[in-house]
């Protein structure tokens, strides 16, 4: 699964877009470098009943934004993703490649 297709189910098992969860991060503070990814993980399992795969992919958006490392662009992988910058406004919203 691709880092974007982890984050459009994230959208459709929560119904909120990844910036809005994004944003609650943020307001709880996990951005901050101090907050180990261990603390995030359990947040979203508790508040959105997400496993660990589906949470470590937020909690690197949370962390280091949203552009991946160019790697995974267009590798051929199952992980292989189109672009090094991640959609974070709603699976409706995304532009067609």
């Amino acid at each position: 699964m691709s880092f974007q297709a982890y984050l459009d189910a994230i959208e459709n098992k929560t119904g909120l877009t990844p910036r809005q969860i994004v944003e609650r991060a943020k307001q709880k503070g996990f951005d901050d470098p101090s907050v180990k990814a261990g603390v995030i993980v359990a947040w979203l399992k508790d508040d959105y009943d997400l496993g660990r795969g589906h949470a470590m992919a937020l909690v690197h958006v949370i962390k280091k934004g949203p552009v991946i490392d160019a790697k995974h662009v267009n590798s051929g992988g199952v992980h292989s993703d189109a672009s090094d910058t991640l959609w974070l406004d709603g699976v409706a919203s995304k532009p067609r490649d």
